[in-house]
């Protein structure tokens, strides 16, 4: 050793005095306070409570027997404490315990006379002096005041205490809720402007990959990519490209784009900040703007790193151009906050912006514009293959039948998105269940379609044989007019058991397309007043039971000649707005003249279709009147059913083509029909009478 001073001490230093440190207040005093007041309390306390008795068994019973010591009036409680000779004390075992006390007091009663005390005790010592009895046998009479000064000490302090415990109960709570923090700091008074998004990173053990997504294949080409690129990003950038801002889910509900973004959060070995476009909005003015920017302050001190915003619609609408008398709108300034974040001055490199939602339509131009949301991955609901996956995924945990045909169900169920399909599994295993199943079968799983498409049957309703009547030729005319149509869907089932809010349904299979032509539009048409013509022929009466297949074919009938543009008279014109803003608020794009054109345009096709149904009926009323009769026999028939009566369906040879006069055709791949009309729910192969 050279003698040299360690490292980490300075050698310029001087020496430090050498004095005690100062030691602070040891909070085991405290304690041990308490442990000694503790003590002497227990010391001094015996235990025993005294008794309640009456003055009436004091006067006569304890007093002649010479067996009281003393009296000890208490004069603000009023009540008198009895205290018993000692050498008396084994009278009382009984009443006052195995061991009662040598000091008092034993018994005590409620001072109703005291006056009357007085006089009997001094009556009695007088007694015992003249007897000549010894002083330790007189009864002593004291007085005495007791304080509570616990309870009034409670009594000030209990308004205090309930502050007290309200702040920290309820306020506390709120302010956890609220986002944490303390008051005055991060995002104001109970910080209810910090983000309350959650927070997903590689540790997370709920993940979700995209090996649990079936179908869908294009979406998840495109969103793999954007994971690529926070994984890989030299692989791009070593080419000058750039990394893409934002990107955006489109498509209809249940279609899967909240789970492809919680598959997202799964593989990608970044932080995934994920909420709600709900969660921005609050009652207070500013609070969603300064979620806003704490979001994607935190989003950038994590960077790389991805923000997911579910429902962005709830925040990102458009803009409107007349406010109004409102002087401020809040849901604007937190979109005017969101559009800075995602493109303004500042820099948000390594943070990619995932949102998802239903309505593209309504969204603001400036959110929608390439270098916020550089690209839209259309999630659209799945077709043949794409539902044989979804239901291979779905029905992993379920116990099938021996040999269960998977392919059937997706030809089963056109229209359906991911979430039905779901749906449709769970409820088929539900069923199963309440029939004492030991698997499930097919019949199961067409019972779950018929249950989510019509509803719940309900056999018990109370139905006239009229009613019924009617029902069934109604229909009756529905299928045999649909079987002898060429575009027409094919037929499944026809029941005439209530089901749901219907007293009877037809279920067709629609047939997947992207356009529809004008004859598949007419046909449509033709199928769907097939009930309300096979009532007016039948009983030269109709009734209010068409009022859905009314409504469907009026709806479709003017987007045929407003939106499609499928009349001569109209022309190649379409008033559909498919932004749905109305941006010029125009209350119809068109003049009064051209309304009634419309509506006599929309009245001859629907006139044309129902003349023609009526035929087709009277062309094979027979046939017709045949299945009608089998239908109210068997309350449900099949296709098999209409082959044996119908023969096998018409080809288009054989199919009846009359057309209304007047109407011009169309090529097919003409015109493609807007994304509304598109769209194709699974109730959209049902006639239902209500």
């Amino acid at each position: 050793m050279n003698g040299s001073l360690p490292p980490n001490k300075p050698q310029n230093q001087p020496p430090r005095p050498n004095t005690p440190p100062k030691k602070g207040f040891n909070p085991l005093w405290i304690y041990l306070l308490m442990g000694a007041a503790f003590l002497y309390v227990w010391l001094n306390y015996n235990g025993f409570e005294p008794v309640k008795t009456e003055w009436q068994e004091v006067k006569e019973q304890m007093l002649p027997q010479n067996d009281v010591e003393r009296l000890t009036i208490i004069t603000n409680q009023d009540r008198i404490e009895v205290f018993i000779r000692k050498e008396k004390l084994e009278k009382y075992t009984d009443r006052l315990g195995n061991t009662p006390p040598k000091t008092g007091p034993h018994f005590f009663f409620i001072n109703q006379t005291e006056f009357a005390v007085y006089k009997t005790v001094e009556t009695f010592n007088e007694a015992c002096e003249a007897g000549e009895r010894t002083d330790d046998r007189i009864v002593k009479i004291e007085t005495d005041t007791r304080y509570n000064y616990f309870a009034r000490a409670m009594e000030w302090l209990m308004f205090p205490l309930i502050l007290v415990f309200i702040w920290f109960i309820f306020f506390r709570r709120m302010t956890r809720n609220m986002g944490g923090g303390s008051f005055g700091g991060g995002g104001g008074i109970f910080s209810v402007g910090r983000s309350k998004a959650q927070l997903f990173d590689k540790d997370n053990k709920n993940k979700v990959t995209f090996k649990d997504i079936a179908g869908l294949e294009e979406a998840k080409v495109e969103v793999m990519e954007i994971v690529d690129f926070l994984k890989n990003p030299q692989k791009y950038t070593n080419l000058g490209g750039k990394i893409p801002k934002g990107a955006l889910l489109v498509g209809p509900p249940g279609t899967g784009k909240t789970l492809l973004a919680k598959a997202v959060a799964g593989e990608a070995d970044v932080p995934f900040f994920s909420m709600s476009g709900s969660d921005f909005v609050e009652m207070f003015v500013g609070v969603g703007a300064s979620r806003v920017r704490d979001l994607f302050r935190q989003a950038k001190e994590k960077a790389p790193c991805i923000v997911f915003i579910d429902e962005i619609d709830a925040v990102g609408r458009a803009r409107s151009r007349n406010n109004g008398f409102t002087s401020n709108d809040e849901r604007e300034n937190t979109l005017n906050q969101l559009l800075t974040e995602m493109d303004g001055f500042g820099s948000n490199s390594g943070v990619i912006l995932l949102a998802a939602t239903n309505r593209a339509d309504v969204l603001d131009g400036a959110l929608m514009r390439a270098g916020r949301f550089d690209r839209q991955i259309h999630v659209d609901l799945p077709e043949l293959k794409e539902r044989y996956e979804i239901f291979k995924v779905h029905l992993r945990g379920l116990k099938l039948i021996a040999g269960f045909d998977v392919d059937f169900l997706a030809k089963q169920t056109p229209g359906f998105s991911g979430a039905d399909i779901a749906n449709v599994c769970n409820e088929a295993a539900l069923i199963a269940a309440r029939k004492n199943k030991a698997d499930i079968d097919k019949q199961d799983f067409l019972d779950a379609i018929d249950r989510i498409v019509g509803g719940l049957e309900r056999k018990s309703k109370i139905i006239s044989a009229e009613e019924k009547r009617t029902i069934a030729y109604h229909e009756a005319g529905h299928a045999t007019v649909s079987w002898w149509l060429e575009h027409a869907n094919p037929l499944l089932k026809v029941t005439i058991i209530p089901r749901g809010r219907a007293l009877g349904a037809a279920w067709y299979l629609p047939e997947e397309r992207q356009i529809t032509t004008f004859e598949q539009l007419l046909d449509e048409m033709t199928a769907t007043l097939g009930g309300r013509a096979a009532e007016e022929l039948t009983f030269n009466k109709i009734s209010t039971g068409a009022i859905n297949d009314l409504e469907k074919v009026t709806k479709q009938a003017y987007a045929m000649v407003a939106y499609f543009g499928m009349s001569d008279k109209i022309g190649n014109i379409s008033y559909y707005d498919s932004s749905g803003q109305q941006e010029y608020n125009f209350k119809h794009p068109y003049s009064e003249k051209t309304a009634e054109l419309l509506d006599t345009e929309v009245k001859r096709l629907i006139d044309a279709s129902y003349k023609r149904a009526k035929s087709i009926l009277a062309k094979h009323r027979k046939g017709f009147i045949q299945l009608a009769e089998l239908l109210l026999e068997r309350e449900v028939i099949f296709s098999e059913d209409l082959v044996q009566l119908f023969g096998n369906r018409p080809t288009a040879a054989d199919s009846d083509k009359p057309r209304p006069a007047g109407k011009g055709k169309k090529e097919k791949g003409d015109k493609e029909a807007p994304a509304k009309a598109k769209e194709t729910p699974p109730s959209d192969g049902q006639q239902s009478i209500f």
